[in-house]
């Protein structure tokens, strides 16, 4: 018998197999590519180039570039919600404004940005709410009462309500998670409502209306920093608590890299961190000065006694915050004071601390 024969045969046959195999591989590969460029390709097109007939959009307040691709499809303006979503992120296209908008489906892409950017309803809006940074979630409740009308305890129900922030964190989940809902946390949504000026078409909106924005807000600014805070390896809810303290602390002339640096010093070898700003969100009440017997607030939030950072923010941060959070100064500093002026002085040991303290104090 010819082995050698055989062989030949088998080999010639694994070879004919294993080209056609990759061909149709090829094939494959070549279809699916053209398949998704003349798929790609018409999604990037009008609807119907001939289509003049206007179509009513609304964009409610608070939409986030998803949503708004949602509505277009649905509305049938757009052919895919998808593309949509990434030919917005590829053109880095931001600042889609509230409003109802009559748009065609024989406008272009770039035609229905451009609309959804004028904002028309915004020279109608009448409301506007101004949220400080360093406001604690009550004081931001009463901020909105105030503007609105409705109660102050209205406000911290929905702020509250555990099947609406269950909703919210669904709605959210670049920013908000169930970290939010540990038992320890007082509010869930402290920290989570985003220092800016919001402005409403009506004079009392939905409070879930008002609410969401300022969530999509924070949402907005994290994203910017979203490689830092993978780098660092942050999560949403703890880069906000760690900036909270920074934003609790800062004073207007402060260098808030420098207290961030004290902070992380101060973690890196186990100290607590000893904030006074946890003591008074852990006794609920604003004083001009801590007292001895207050650090001993029996509270999850007392960094007195309890290493590390508190379950969560304390306040809201404003952007320059959360960027000392993620770019702390690199200092030997473990102490720092604020003094009447608004100084912050910066000591390595606790004598030098102290001694500085005794200075300032005793000017008071």
């Amino acid at each position: 018998m010819d082995h050698n024969g055989f062989a030949s045969k088998d080999i010639q046959t694994v070879r004919k197999v294993v080209f056609m195999i990759s061909a149709l591989v090829c094939v494959l590969l070549l279809t699916t590519v053209i398949g998704g460029y003349v798929y790609i390709r018409s999604a990037l097109q009008p609807v119907d180039p001939e289509d003049k007939k206007t179509v009513q959009v609304s964009i409610p307040i608070g939409s986030s570039v998803s949503d708004i691709a949602a509505i277009l499809e649905k509305k049938g303006i757009i052919k895919s919600a998808a593309v949509f979503r990434y030919y917005v992120k590829f053109k880095n296209h931001a600042d889609f404004q509230a409003g109802n908008y009559q748009l065609t489906r024989s406008m272009t892409l770039e035609e229905i940005i451009s609309s959804l950017k004028t904002g028309k309803v915004m020279r109608e809006m009448k409301l506007k709410i101004t949220i400080p940074e360093g406001k604690q979630l009550t004081q931001i409740a009463t901020i909105i009462a105030q503007k609105t009308g409705y109660k102050q305890e209205q406000v911290m129900n929905q702020l509250n309500d555990r099947a609406y922030i269950q909703e919210l964190i669904k709605k959210y989940p670049m920013v908000l998670s169930p970290d939010i809902l540990n038992k320890n946390i007082r509010y869930p949504l402290e920290g989570y409502l985003f220092p800016a000026t919001y402005s409403f078409p009506e004079e009392k909106p939905p409070l879930p209306a008002i609410i969401e924005p300022m969530i999509a807000k924070t949402a907005e600014v994290l994203a910017k920093y979203e490689e830092k805070k993978t780098e660092k390896g942050f999560t949403p809810h703890r880069l906000l608590t760690m900036a909270s303290l920074i934003e609790a602390e800062a004073t207007e002339k402060a260098d808030r890299q420098k207290i961030a640096s004290v902070f992380y010093n101060r973690l890196r070898i186990g100290m607590p961190l000893q904030t006074d700003p946890t003591v008074l969100y852990a006794l609920g009440k604003h004083k001009e000065r801590v007292y001895y017997e207050d650090l001993k607030v029996n509270s999850p939030y007392n960094t007195y006694i309890h290493q590390g950072l508190p379950p969560g923010p304390i306040a809201n941060a404003g952007e320059m915050s959360i960027e000392a959070a993620l770019e702390p100064a690199e200092t030997g500093y473990f102490y720092f004071l604020a003094t009447p002026a608004g100084e912050v002085i910066f000591t390595s040991t606790l004598a030098e601390h102290n001694r500085e303290k005794a200075k300032y104090i005793g000017k008071e």
